[in-house]
């Protein structure tokens, strides 16, 4: 791992933070992501709504071995007062990107007979949830993509996989929590199971850090054979 240079997108926090600190551990380059710069060595900003950006950011970082399109946005409203802006925003930023970015960076793993891609999808990509049109319909979407990108590339030495979490204790997961605790008068660890009720059976946030550690071994040479895959990491949610 340590020839290899990752660009793991929507890093400044949360889950893609987690990604790329662990693949960094394992020896990795890494180029870091957001819209609000950052210290990082590595770090690029750019508007991933604009694919002129994108184009930008993949010529600034150069080659890319790894690349975990993990960059969202989200906003909460039923179909009928969903603003159009947000619709067309999600699509950019959670759809269109992983596009732009796999294509850019394609030719150069083909050349080097090596790559792995990897979409951040949800469970959301499986099973549907009210008022997250925009969620729902691109993390779906993103499965589509990558077996359409794991077919193209299956001789190539490059595989293609969605990882699809269930729920993290993100930052704004983790202010519904306390807010759960002071608005109910309760414990943190039954707000928690409240929160997560009709959800994960573990009962348990799905750990950003297991996450992580399931791309890092998905770039080994164990995992060569794993491309086009849907894999959740939900705790058992889907299996209900």
């Amino acid at each position: 791992m340590k020839s290899k240079v990752a660009l793991v997108t929507g890093s400044t926090g949360g889950l893609g933070l987690a990604i790329a600190q662990a693949l960094a551990e394992a020896g990795c380059r890494v180029a870091t992501h957001g819209i609000e710069a950052g210290k990082e060595t590595d770090y690029y900003q750019a508007d991933l709504r604009d694919p002129r950006a994108i184009e930008s950011m993949m010529r600034k970082v150069g080659r890319v071995d790894i690349l975990v399109n993990n960059a969202v946005v989200r906003h909460f409203a039923p179909v009928e007062k969903f603003p159009a802006d947000k619709w067309d925003e999600a699509i950019a930023v959670n759809l269109s990107a992983a596009f732009h970015t796999i294509r850019l960076a394609l030719p150069g793993m083909r050349e080097r007979r090596w790559g792995r891609i990897f979409n951040m999808s949800s469970v959301y990509g499986s099973r549907a949830v009210m008022n997250r049109i925009d969620y729902v319909t691109t993390k779906t979407a993103l499965l589509g993509m990558t077996r359409a990108v794991a077919l193209e590339t299956a001789k190539d030495g490059i595989t293609c996989n969605a990882v699809c979490p269930g729920t993290t204790l993100t930052p704004g997961n983790d202010v519904r929590v306390r807010a759960m605790m002071s608005e109910q008068g309760i414990g943190r660890e039954e707000a928690e199971r409240r929160f997560l009720a009709g959800k994960q059976p573990t009962g348990e946030f799905t750990s950003e850090r297991h996450v992580a550690e399931l791309v890092v071994f998905l770039c080994g040479e164990a995992s060569a054979g794993i491309t086009g895959a849907m894999l959740p990491m939900e705790g058992g949610w889907l299996a209900g």
